[in-house]
């Protein structure tokens, strides 16, 4: 694979060596061009941040209730990165978002086709690919089909696999939809399930679905539960954790 001075070494590069194994790992040359480039390297700044990841890894689900700012969209995002990367039987990352406005806050029509209509919904979503990789990286994975937007409507029937699904603001998701979302996981795929319970902006409170699966999912083989409530999970701004306290308060 490679020769220095006329001669082939019995031994790879290390760099050689990595570009075999995302030979192995990926269909395309210009899937390899693009791992080549990317690089995940997250460290965590709290002792439930470290479960969250260690959670997405051993388990084939994972279901989350963080505050805002606790990194939990961050986290999963990079290690859907990671797996996409470095894992054979991972081919895309399918990103599944609540499309529900906040109250009292509805946008009316939507121009464009269903990719573009999402978009202003899933941006929280691309955020955090650019924070990890950068636009043009995020919109190259786009490109090639290694990361995909799925609307819950068009979710039913559906069997994904060899995928690494996050499903986002489940807390705003019904608990006959979330049943239909968490049912699509196919062979060889991951779940992560994410949100946050003290924001809830589905129509009917008590329709929300992510109090409901974190209790009963928890403790059973193959699942994971965590939460990053505790205010010194937030990383964002310190200031959150004020805001939430007020809040709290009000609602007492």
């Amino acid at each position: 694979m490679s020769r220095k001075n006329g001669r082939q070494n019995k031994q790879f590069p290390i760099e050689d060596l990595e570009e075999l194994e995302l030979l192995l790992n990926h269909n395309n040359i210009e899937e390899v061009k693009l791992f080549n480039l990317i690089k995940v390297s997250v460290k965590h700044k709290t002792k439930n941040q470290k479960k969250l990841t260690e959670s997405i890894k051993k388990n084939e689900i994972t279901i989350c209730n963080g505050l805002p700012g606790t990194g939990k969209t961050f986290l999963a995002c990079a290690e859907a990165l990671k797996l996409l990367k470095n894992t054979v039987k991972y081919k895309r990352v399918v990103l599944i978002k609540s499309v529900t406005t906040l109250k009292n806050e509805e946008i009316g029509f939507l121009k464009g086709n269903m990719e573009e209509k999402m978009e202003p919904y899933v941006d929280s979503f691309m955020d955090n690919f650019r924070k990890l990789i950068g636009k043009t990286r995020t919109r190259k994975l786009k490109e090639l089909g290694l990361l995909e937007v799925l609307p819950i409507a068009f979710a039913r029937g559906r069997s994904i696999d060899n995928s690494v699904i996050i499903i986002d603001e489940c807390q705003n998701i019904s608990m006959d939809n979330i049943r239909t979302l968490m049912t699509r996981i196919g062979n060889n795929s991951k779940m992560i399930i994410l949100g946050d319970v003290k924001q809830k902006d589905i129509r009917n409170k008590k329709d929300s679905s992510l109090e409901i699966i974190i209790d009963r999912f928890k403790n059973i083989d193959n699942f994971g539960t965590v939460t990053l409530t505790d205010p010194n999970d937030v990383i964002r701004n310190p200031i959150i954790k004020v805001i939430e306290e007020i809040f709290d308060d009000l609602e007492d």
